[in-house]
């Protein structure tokens, strides 16, 4: 019965938006959609086997408590509890574990035709973003942060590399970030639902300047996004035809600015 319940909760947390989100931030993209259902349902499960543990260290407390002089049955075992309490926590491992791996099947999953590509380059300490099918790229100036800018509904392929250590790229409001290592190939899709600007940054201590590695978030309207790829254009932030080794260059303008060299 009580993983019935367990199973009913992931579900029922896993079918609508609304509802509270247990210190998760409000997603932005359907990825972020599906990990709030899975926290949320693995939330108010926790929530349930809490009570029920609770519950029964209070009943067994007043039930069993000393009444009188008289010593009580002592019972060297009892067969079907002990399998009852050890079989239940196994099954409710089990099936949130079943939960996860649909979930992350789902978010981990690249689509073979995205709408959007932007080759993502991490470096000590910044960012650079490029997108290599309109001709645009963004480095940071050293003063302010770069723009990450993509259109609203549609499939945006992120390629993440670092042109030196270890970096992460995480986006809160995405509900998922993905580790960036050296000579290791990796990438994300996502959708965003609806237009706004967040906060990014790298998730991953990366040296001295790691507070620094913070970026722009933006999801425009597909109008929005052609203008703004029309400015960048328009201020010289172009890909380049080729860059020198260690160095990450960008075009001029005021989001990509002269080249920064990163140290690998």
């Amino acid at each position: 019965m009580l993983v019935l319940l367990l199973v009913g909760l992931v579900l029922l947390a896993g079918c609508g938006g609304d509802g509270p989100r247990f210190g998760m931030p409000e997603p932005v993209s359907e990825d972020g959609e599906e990990v709030l259902g899975l926290w949320r349902g693995s939330f108010l499960a926790a929530l349930a086997v809490g009570a029920l543990v609770w519950g029964l260290v209070v009943w067994a407390a007043v039930r069993y408590r000393r009444r009188n002089d008289d010593l009580p049955s002592q019972s060297p075992e009892n067969i079907p509890i002990e399998i009852t309490y050890t079989a239940i926590p196994l099954v409710i491992v089990a099936v949130l574990f079943g939960f996860t791996y649909v979930t992350q099947d789902r978010v981990t999953a690249l689509s073979s035709d995205p709408d959007v590509v932007v080759h993502v380059t991490a470096f000590q300490w910044s960012w650079r973003f490029s997108y290599p099918e309109e001709g645009v790229q963004v480095v940071s100036d050293g003063n302010t942060p770069p723009r990450l800018v993509v259109p609203v509904g549609a499939t945006v392929r992120f390629d993440l590399e670092t042109a030196d250590v270890v970096h992460n790229f995480w986006v809160p409001e995405l509900l998922t970030k993905r580790d960036i290592l050296p000579d290791v190939e990796n990438a994300i899709d996502v959708e965003v639902t609806r237009a706004g600007s967040w906060t990014g940054r790298c998730a991953e201590f990366c040296g001295l300047e790691h507070h620094a590695m913070i970026f722009t978030f933006e999801a425009a309207e597909p109008a929005g996004y052609e203008s703004w790829l029309d400015e960048r254009r328009q201020a010289g932030d172009v890909v380049p035809g080729a860059a020198a080794d260690g160095e990450v260059g960008g075009g001029a303008g005021d989001e990509g600015a002269g080249g920064l060299e990163g140290d690998g």
